[in-house]
């Protein structure tokens, strides 16, 4: 591997960071203007959940072959990061275009989740090429970027006025197609592995490592917490605040859930920084600790004043994901250094497969108990997730995390 100076490594990072914050637009992009959809073309609210969980279902599909044929350890990934982010904003331009029902909007979705798993993985694996030292808040920056990137189309709803969904689809589409043109600037680091060959046996071992595993765990619970909140935070939002007798709910909601889901770009990279130095262990049992809570505290705030309500959404927001790049950094320092990229793909598939579950369920606890408590059945994950990091630091291979720190 031919050794290129790592005084490089920030513009690197700078890079990498903002090409994932521009394809990972593409992520929300339907999901922010579903209400709009749904009036448009007389959706369901179990059409509307599928808007953003054909996403997770293609992810997931995506995901699990790229592990399989290693193919982010196989071909140079910014290629695969390009490429991926050029089929997921057509899919994205051609919603907006073409498509007027549910049944071809839900497939290109689909379409949109399969590209996305070469783009997330693959800029975790961009990103610990650069970083050895470093590596928690490298990818930290980059989690940060997708999550940013994740919140964009409910600015670009409030931006362009609620009731304008191509507006949000068309500018997600080109604020991803510039993305992917940024991630061809890149180049191979110091500590990228050289391309590896296929080996199907590859995914077995990553599932038989104990070390590994037990990270999975903790990103799992973590997994089935986030992607429920932030699909559904908007619609909690819009409840507590009709209910607390305000005119026009739905604007403020979609500017306060942008809040709450890029906020936790800040969280992912102070977490990310601190976890270098206190322990990844550490840093994610706490994160999972007080975003655990909050699925519970929501019941109590819902319908409170404005004033209590949004600090509240944007502490959740800040800890629900501060601790997800800790996940992947840890795999990346226990895994076999040849398939780094296989497993973190396969971390990611199965993890996004468990928020389908979880998506499909809070909507329907809230038909039950009503929006208040809703997001209470989520406490599950962050609970379980806390155990698995508690039992990694106690793990032998703990060692290999963050220089030792565990």
């Amino acid at each position: 591997m031919t050794e290129q100076p790592t005084d490089d490594r920030w513009r690197m990072l700078v890079l990498v960071g903002v090409a994932e914050l521009f394809a990972m637009t593409l992520w929300f992009s339907a999901s922010a203007v579903s209400p709009e959809l749904a009036q448009l073309w007389e959706l369901s609210e179990a059409e509307q959940a599928w808007l953003t969980n054909a996403v997770q279902l293609g992810f997931v599909v995506g995901a699990l072959l790229s592990a399989t044929l290693t193919i982010s350890d196989t071909y140079q990934p910014r290629y695969v990061f390009a490429g991926s982010t050029v089929l997921g904003a057509a899919a994205t331009g051609a919603i907006a275009a073409f498509v007027s029902s549910a049944l071809p909007a839900i497939v290109l979705r689909f379409v949109t989740g399969v590209a996305l798993a070469g783009v997330y993985p693959t800029g975790m694996k961009m990103m610990a090429g650069w970083f050895d030292a470093g590596r928690g808040l490298s990818i930290g920056v980059l989690v940060g970027a997708l999550t940013v990137g994740s919140a964009t189309p409910h600015l670009l709803r409030v931006v362009g006025g609620v009731g304008n969904p191509r507006l949000v689809l068309d500018g997600a589409m080109v604020i991803a197609l510039v993305g992917a043109a940024l991630s061809l600037l890149y180049r191979e680091g110091p500590y990228q592995s050289e391309p590896a060959p296929f080996d199907p046996r590859a995914v077995g071992r990553i599932l038989r490592d104990r070390g590994v595993a037990l990270a999975n765990g903790g990103y799992f619970g973590h997994m089935w917490e986030l992607y429920a909140v932030w699909t559904w935070i908007p619609v909690y939002l819009t409840a507590s605040f009709a209910h607390r007798g305000m005119s026009n709910p739905e604007e403020l909601a979609s500017a306060l859930t942008f809040g709450t889901i890029a906020i936790g770009g800040v969280g992912a990279w102070l977490v990310g920084s601190a976890a270098d130095r206190w322990g990844r262990t550490t840093v994610t049992a706490t994160s999972m600790v007080i975003s655990g809570s909050a699925t519970v505290l929501a019941g109590i705030v819902f319908g409170a004043p404005v004033w209590l309500v949004t600090p509240f959404v944007l502490l959740w927001g800040f800890v629900i994901v501060a601790d997800s790049a800790q996940f992947s950094a840890a795999v990346t320092e226990l895994a076999d250094p040849n398939y780094v990229g296989s497993a973190l793909t396969l971390q990611t598939a199965l993890g996004f497969l468990l928020t389908i579950g979880s998506i499909q369920l809070t909507p329907a606890v809230a038909e039950i108990v009503g929006w208040r408590w809703a997001f209470a059945p989520l406490v599950v994950g962050p609970l379980l997730g806390t155990i698995s990091m508690i039992l990694l630091r106690r793990h032998p291979d703990a060692s290999k995390l963050a220089d030792g720190v565990g």
